[in-house]
């Protein structure tokens, strides 16, 4: 948050999981990265899908959705309004580095 104003500026996220990465801007996901290649993920399913909320797991095997930010070990659930999409568990939630954002793919 700005200390100025207390008003969250940060507009990107990156939600990663065991084999990925999911750059996420003001809620749409902009870009995937694999995690053991560095390599973005041109045209994967993700991109271009808004984040809709999360599942939710629970330590007696139940689930249930979420409609809050994300949180670690949670599953997102990104829809376009055609077809969902359900990522594995989250390992870690970051900010990206404004090089990455830079590096971002042009869709």
């Amino acid at each position: 948050m700005s200390a100025e104003s207390g008003v969250e500026r940060r507009i990107h996220r990156v939600y990663v999981t065991r084999n990925t990465e999911y750059h996420v801007r003001r809620g749409v996901c902009v870009a995937v990265k694999e995690r053991a290649s560095g390599r973005w993920l041109i045209g994967h399913g993700a991109v271009k899908k808004k984040l809709e909320g999360s599942i939710r797991f629970y330590g007696h095997g139940g689930y249930a959705p979420h409609f809050g930010d994300p949180g670690l070990g949670d599953a997102i659930y990104f829809n376009d309004g055609e077809r969902d999409l359900i990522t594995s568990k989250l390992e870690q939630i970051d900010r990206p580095e404004k090089h990455i954002v830079a590096s971002y793919p042009r869709s």
